[in-house]
């Protein structure tokens, strides 16, 4: 008999918990059943737009947001995840967002950043039967946008890290602008007005910077006007710095993104922080309020497990950080100063930090008890300081739970 069996039996009859691959059998029927539930029920869950409650943001106060998954409420997802063969649907995601959106709702959050994963294999070359969902989705989509603007809400998609504009294969190229137009007509579907953005990187540098600039360039030309309309473009930490994207403005006019820690890690020219950021803001519409991305890096030692190459047996080794590295939470005594340096311009702030609505939950109860003449500039009452996040129970001690980068 598999010993996993034997040790679920034993559990079971001694009335203990299950082993840890029935727990994970149970929670994938979890998933699939929940998924299927949506998929033939295609307004699952959706709340009427004109009967939400709560305030609308005050139009001079700057946003907080985060990335994808959330972690203050287990089971909560991003996406439908499933694979081709159990026919996922952009019509299930849209569900699992509208949970998602009440969370962000009974929490006063009002910016978030959905899964570029929402439509799965849209634009798969070789699965066509996907290649009609979101036009299958149009009510859904609308009625999902009628919920954010009840709610206040910014929303914004970041492309993957396959989306790739200035790749030297034709064919990634021509699959990455498809990706964008998907993306780019679901926003519009959702009626999202033009704060509402695609954020992509430069790409690779491919040995030659300056002409991955230009080919960047030239697949901007490309584009539709609709994908223009949203795209922004964000410094990255490795290959394209501040001056890079900055220069790819000027030649093509696309909106800058900055982001703190990129540019920490990424800054060969030498260009001061806050003159910098101030240029990227100046890049959007009069109109259009700006954001930019804020993380601290992690600091703690790393424990990776490896080979040995002289025994052949594996161990584990303590390495120092990678400055790369997003922390879980944002150091206040860091992001503090931070914010009172940027007090006098508009932008909102998209928080990269790994603990995602935690680390934003956490910020906003920091700022109110370290920096109290931040907090009504941030929208930060009595009541949503006192909302720290706290600690979280997992579905299972056994299962280690990971967070989405996206």
């Amino acid at each position: 008999m598999d010993p996993y069996k034997l040790k679920g039996q034993k559990n079971r009859a001694a009335g203990g918990r299950p082993s840890p691959r029935e727990f994970r059998g149970r929670l994938k029927k979890r998933e699939v059943a929940g998924a299927e539930a949506r998929a033939s029920n295609p307004m699952f869950g959706y709340p009427d737009p004109d009967k939400l409650t709560g305030a609308c943001f005050p139009q001079e106060t700057m946003r907080l947001g985060f990335a994808v998954k959330v972690i203050g409420k287990p089971g909560l997802k991003s996406n439908d995840s499933r694979r081709w063969r159990q026919k996922p649907h952009l019509k299930v995601s849209l569900a699992y967002l509208c949970e998602i959106f009440e969370y962000l709702r009974q929490h006063h959050i009002h910016m978030y950043r959905m899964s570029s994963d929402l439509a799965p294999y849209q634009t798969h070359p070789d699965l066509p039967q996907f290649h009609n969902m979101i036009n299958e989705s149009r009510a859904e989509l609308a009625h999902l946008g009628r919920i954010a603007r009840a709610q206040d809400l910014r929303l914004s998609f970041h492309l993957s890290q396959y989306i790739v504009l200035n790749s030297d294969n034709e064919q990634l190229t021509r699959k990455s602008i498809a990706d964008l137009g998907s993306q780019a007509e679901m926003l519009d579907l959702m009626e999202c007005g033009p704060e509402a953005v695609l954020v992509v990187h430069v790409g690779g540098a491919y040995g030659d910077r300056t002409n991955s600039r230009t080919r960047w360039c030239s697949t901007w030309n490309r584009l539709s006007e609709r994908v223009k309309r949203r795209l922004v473009l964000e410094n990255d930490d490795i290959r394209f710095s501040a001056a890079d994207v900055l220069s790819i403005h000027e030649r093509t006019g696309v909106r800058c993104v900055f982001d703190y820690q990129h540019h920490w890690c990424f800054n060969p020219e030498g260009l001061p922080m806050l003159p910098t950021l101030e240029r990227f803001l100046r890049t959007w519409p009069k109109g259009v309020r700006p954001k930019i991305h804020f993380s601290c890096a992690r600091t703690e030692m790393r424990a990776i497990k490896r080979k040995n190459r002289k025994t052949g047996l594996m161990e584990t080794v303590l390495q120092p950080p990678v400055w790369t590295g997003h922390a879980d939470y944002n150091n206040p005594f860091e992001t503090i100063p931070f914010l009172r340096s940027i007090a006098h311009l508009d932008c909102d702030v998209m928080l990269e930090s790994k603990a995602k609505d935690l680390s934003l939950l956490r910020l906003r109860a920091d700022i109110a008890r370290y920096a109290a003449d931040l907090a009504p500039r941030y929208g930060i009452s009595a009541a949503t300081a006192s909302d720290d996040g706290g600690d979280v129970k997992l579905e299972d001690d056994s299962k280690t739970s990971s967070t989405e980068t996206a």
